[in-house]
């Protein structure tokens, strides 16, 4: 891949945050999802690689655009695969709260994994504790692995869980052991994140969320060097399909970072769409707007956090009427 790809996937991301921060707080998920999708997908026509959406808004009978086999890019430069998700948080948005993320990730041709859209269980960690958890441990001892990894006492390390009944089980065993949660309602794309860096106060990621979004934070772990690991969780004989169609016969083989993103270089971008620990939401002043975007590249180890001012002079198509 072309290192200029790095700063091409800020203006994807960065299109895709202002047009859907627009209906923040409104209520209306889908219209802020439209909105990203479409300029994400204008921007896409512009850059010099040839892409194929492997993770998307779904099959090509269910989304117009961004669906999974499309192409992307203007035809020249290298062959790539995309992973997107044009408002990573719709709930987010559409209730104004934390975290909402526009979120791209590519990486060398038929190195993503074409995870299905089904549930998956998750861990996730920065670099300190890289080696150190097993998905198929107890809580308690993945927690005290992190806990001597990062130097620090369980009762200091933070557990990110998103907020579901289907992970009372896993809360009452992080309240048992001893440490601290941070309960979430939605992104979980960028709670994985959270976990490589310090000033978030996150340590470790448990429970199940969308295996696209797994691929989405596998390729940001692979950049910053920190690690998941996955399993799938079919819940019906069409799902168990799809995973026997990617080889695995296994429902509880667990998928390293490998698995997730292979090869030696992936490429990373999201921007803020609503505020959060990592990064600033869109704020709309007047005749311009800011970002905050984060994009970083496996092979080098690099990551920028860019500071964007866009005028709004002559962009219509961000005014909602």
């Amino acid at each position: 891949m072309e290192r200029s790809l790095s700063m091409e996937l800020v203006r994807v991301t960065e299109a895709a945050a202002l047009s859907s921060a627009r209906w923040m707080g409104r209520g209306k998920k889908d219209e802020a999802d439209d909105a990203a999708t479409s300029a994400m997908r204008d921007v896409f026509d512009t850059i010099p690689m040839k892409g194929k959406v492997v993770i998307g808004e779904g099959e090509m009978d269910e989304a117009p655009m961004l669906y999974i086999g499309e192409k992307l890019g203007n035809g020249f430069g290298p062959r790539v695969d995309v992973a997107v998700d044009p408002l990573e948080g719709t709930n987010i948005v559409a209730q104004g709260t934390w975290n909402a993320l526009a979120v791209i990730a590519i990486a060398d041709h038929n190195q993503l994994l074409h995870a299905p859209d089904m549930y998956m269980e998750k861990i996730a960690v920065g670099p300190e504790a890289v080696g150190e958890v097993d998905i198929n441990a107890s809580v308690a001892d993945n927690l005290a692995a992190v806990a001597k990894a990062k130097n620090k006492e369980i009762e200091d390390v933070v557990a990110i869980v998103l907020n579901r009944e289907r992970h009372e089980g896993i809360i009452e065993e992080i309240r048992a052991a001893g440490a601290r949660i941070k309960l979430i309602s939605d992104g979980d794309v960028a709670a994985a994140i959270n976990t490589a860096f310090d000033d978030t106060g996150v340590d470790i990621l448990f429970g199940s969320g969308g295996a696209p979004e797994g691929v989405l934070a596998a390729v940001a772990l692979k950049c910053l060097g920190g690690e998941i690991q996955g399993k799938l969780i079919p819940s019906n004989d069409e799902e168990l399909k799809r995973c026997k169609d990617m080889g695995i016969e296994d429902i509880n083989r667990v998928l390293y970072m490998d698995d997730f993103c292979g090869g030696d270089d992936a490429i990373f971008a999201a921007t803020g769409v609503t505020d959060g620990e990592l990064l600033q939401g869109v704020q709309f002043k007047g005749q311009k707007a800011t970002t905050q975007t984060v994009v970083m590249r496996a092979k080098s180890g690099t990551v920028r956090f860019i500071d964007g001012d866009h005028s709004l002079k002559k962009k219509p198509n961000l005014v909602i009427k």
